[in-house]
This record gives structure tokens, sequence and C-alpha cells, in this order.
């Protein structure tokens, strides 16, 4: 994430993973602040273990994209809803990138589908947490037949 105060949204993403048991680690790195550190850690990722980059940003929200543009990486962006401007400069800043720079791009403040996408991403590769993907799916899909169930109980 660019800042710490932008935990308070990445947290989410964070717990998704941890719910699906995937490792993962959580860095600050400024795209305007500490760009040589971004450079090293987008040029280094992939070598390190690292198969999948989260990254939420506000404001000018260049960190997604200067990821994106640095490693063959998959990259989420996560836009990041500041004080002005409910979080739209964000995602117009994150989604709106040039060919051959792809960022997946979730909702304002959607960390935790940001985690839940990741985790999709490497359960392509990794059929046991692919199948606690679809049991989590499973288990939505209940929570949805529980809550109709309440509220027709409730008419």
């Amino acid at each position: 994430m660019g800042s710490d105060s932008d935990w308070r949204v990445m947290s989410d993403a964070s717990q998704a993973l941890t719910d699906f048991g995937v490792p993962h680690e959580v860095e600050v790195v400024s795209a305007h602040r500490t760009p040589d550190k971004l450079m090293r850690y987008a040029r280094e990722a992939r070598g390190r273990g690292i198969r999948a980059i989260i990254a939420g940003a506000g404001g000018a929200a260049h960190l997604p994209g200067m990821l994106a543009s640095m490693t063959a990486l998959p990259v989420i962006g996560v836009p990041v809803p500041l004080a002005y401007l409910d979080g739209m400069d964000s995602l117009l800043s994150i989604v709106q990138m040039p060919a051959g720079i792809p960022v997946a791009t979730v909702s304002i403040g959607g960390a935790r589908n940001a985690g839940i996408l990741a985790a999709r991403i490497l359960g392509t590769a990794d059929a046991a947490l692919s199948d606690r993907i679809e049991a989590y799916a499973r288990d939505l899909e209940g929570q949805v037949e529980q809550k109709n169930r309440r509220l027709k109980e409730a008419l």
C-alpha cells in the first residue's frame, strides 16, 4: 500500500488471504515518496516467490500501475477512498491503464475482493486452494439462503 493509513482498507485483503491459508506479506511502498523502493520491490518480487501483487492506493493512485509496469506478475489494484472525491479519483487512476500494462481493479475500498481474486489466481495452480475457494462460495450461497429464509419468516 502507498501509506500505512491505507491499512484500514487493505487489512481486508490480508484477512481474506489469511482465511484461505495463503502466505503473504504487507509492505508500505509509495510510488511518489519511495520510487527506488518501488522499483526494487517490483523487480525482485517474482524472484522472491511472490505470485500476485495487491496494491492499494488513494488519491493519484499510481502504485498499482507503476508496479504493473515493472513486473510480469498479476497486479490487483484497490482504490482507497480518501476524504475528498470518495475514491473516484483513485478508481479512475487505477482502472485507466495504457494498453499493455493491465491492472485488475476491484471496487473502491474492495480489498476483500482483491484478496479473494488473488487467491483465485493462485488457485489455478493449487488444487487444495481452489477447493477452499469453492467451499467459500458454497458457504456464501448458504448464507444467502439463510437470509432469504429469515426475511420470509419475518413477513
